[in-house]
């Protein structure tokens, strides 16, 4: 897992996939810039055209969701995978910028 913090420090990662619904995406707790939907139920799918071995960033609404899909990810050869702590409810709290469609 990172810290928001982490992620909302440049350089930003490689790749940021969100992995809440349409409607979580888009709702009050926004989406953090650059990142990319990607539906927990889709996640492996989408990422057998991802390079493995490139930075990717997981997060959801809480944490669990990402957590579960970054394991999933490394059991399928992701060496540079992680889960952002605490969602996108720790990025709001912390007061990091969002994207709200």
């Amino acid at each position: 897992e990172v810290e928001p913090e982490w992620l909302a420090a440049p350089p930003a990662a490689g790749r940021i996939g969100d992995g809440r619904e349409p409607g979580g995406f888009n709702n009050e707790l926004g989406h953090v810039a650059g990142s990319a939907l990607v539906p927990l139920a889709t996640v492996e799918a989408a990422a057998q055209d991802w390079d493995p071995h490139a930075p990717l960033v997981l997060v959801c609404r809480s944490g669990g969701r990402s957590g579960k899909a970054a394991l999933a990810l490394q059991a399928k050869g992701f060496t540079r995978v992680v889960s952002m702590r605490g969602g996108m409810l720790l990025w709001n709290a912390r007061r990091l910028p969002v994207v709200r469609s």
